[in-house]
């Protein structure tokens, strides 16, 4: 089971933008950010769709088409990023109804359901407390730009 990568595509994707318009730029493409991310433009393009139904990006359409952040970096958090892109519990229950007549199958669910929600309040709590701009700060520290 791999884990999955939206968020860090999405974040990516925004923070490439707040760059972007940070150099001057009014508009972002999806070709501009999918060459930084190395994925495909229709990727980005499916990622930005659910960030502009969420209201943290707009979008321009016509021959000058792209987009642009709809709020200061600083006001969008990694936990908006997730929430926009219909965040996933970390842990799941297993999907067949376990069996009725074993202690541990009965009692499972009852065990794990309060650990698997003290995970996702803190997986949300971390994703509130770093912003867009917490992102960009630290990449660009990486190597120094």
């Amino acid at each position: 089971m791999g884990a999955n990568s939206r968020l860090t595509i999405a974040t990516h994707a925004l923070a490439w933008m707040a760059l972007n318009e940070r150099s001057g730029a009014e508009l972002t493409t999806s070709e501009q950010i999918a060459g930084s991310v190395k994925t495909n433009p229709v990727v980005i393009r499916r990622l930005m769709s659910e960030m502009g139904k969420a209201g943290l990006i707009s979008s321009q359409r016509g021959a000058n088409a792209g987009w642009r952040l709809a709020k200061a970096p600083e006001a969008i958090s990694l936990r908006d990023i997730n929430d926009a892109l219909g965040a996933e519990a970390a842990f799941a229950m297993h999907r067949n109804e376990p069996s009725a007549i074993c202690p541990v199958a009965r009692g499972i669910r009852p065990a794990l359901a309060p650990v698997y929600a003290r995970v996702d309040d803190a997986v949300s709590r971390e994703l509130a407390a770093t912003s867009l701009a917490d992102v960009l700060r630290d990449t660009l520290g990486v190597d120094g730009a």
